[in-house]
């Protein structure tokens, strides 16, 4: 395996870690949801099966990627680190900015968070000219308050509106 191959399988091997977390915080939160008596398995029943079939095969996958990599690649990785999070700064950049949407919509709502949110990743990614910044403009404007009038007078449904 090359050096760089090694760090794409200590990346992957990490990822597998994590999501294996996740879903075994989700299989656990699964058995909490309610049970009506007319349900035989409950509620829970579905999502707990499908985040222990998920747990399995990243066990199995974890235990893979582990057999794979030699124990010194570990260390490659934490000094590739840097230069990896370098390559993938507008990665981050989208996490960042999707996390401040998620935050900020209960508190200024579905229309204005999703505008600005799509305004921001739209400029951020799109060439920086008139006709360009117009279109991210409109498709902001269509996504957030467009779907907002969509899902409220045709779909009865109220995405949030803030406090």
């Amino acid at each position: 395996m090359t050096k760089g191959g090694e760090a794409g399988e200590v990346a992957r091997l990490l990822s597998y870690i994590a999501l294996l977390a996740v879903s075994a915080g989700l299989f656990l939160e699964a058995r909490t949801i309610p049970t009506s008596r007319f349900e035989v398995l409950g509620a829970g029943a579905f999502p707990m099966l499908v985040h222990g079939v998920l747990i399995l095969l990243l066990l199995s996958a974890i235990v893979g990627s582990i057999r794979m990599l030699p124990v010194d690649a570990y260390g490659r990785f934490v000094a590739q680190i840097g230069r990896w999070a370098h390559a993938r700064r507008l990665v981050f950049v989208v996490f960042g900015c999707l996390g401040v949407y998620l935050f900020t919509m209960p508190v200024i709502g579905y229309p204005i968070a999703t505008f600005a949110f799509l305004l921001v990743l739209q400029i951020t990614f799109a060439p920086k000219t008139r006709k360009a910044i117009a279109i991210a403009i409109a498709l902001a404007l269509i996504f957030s308050f467009g779907l907002n009038w969509l899902f409220a007078e045709v779909f009865n449904v109220f995405l949030p509106r803030g406090r």
